[in-house]
């Protein structure tokens, strides 16, 4: 986690950041210490600006179907952001989903 994201926390808080392995790690620490995240440490910590872009579904996880409706979703604190998540839709059974 870049230095100015840790800014207002403990010396303590830090040392059990950095020790986390990933970012759930790092979000149920914060939890847990009780530890409000500011929004850009959030987005760092939760995906937002430190993950790539989900692949776009092409299958329906529920029928298997190919015949998918899938439309993109940003932050929407963040214009032009990258993609966040796909909400999708089935044609063939009707069911809806979250793909991140």
């Amino acid at each position: 986690m870049r230095a100015e994201l840790l800014k207002g926390l403990t010396e303590e808080q830090i040392a059990k950041i950095r020790a986390c392995k990933n970012q759930e790690e790092i979000l149920v620490l914060a939890k847990e210490e009780g530890i409000e995240l500011t929004e850009d440490q959030l987005e760092a910590v939760s995906g937002g600006a430190c993950t790539t872009t989900p692949a776009k579904p092409t299958t329906c996880p529920y029928c298997g179907a190919d015949k998918i409706m899938a439309v993109e979703a940003h932050n929407a604190n963040k214009p032009g952001s990258p993609i966040a998540y796909y909400s999708c839709i089935c044609k063939k059974c009707g069911s809806s989903w979250i793909s991140r």
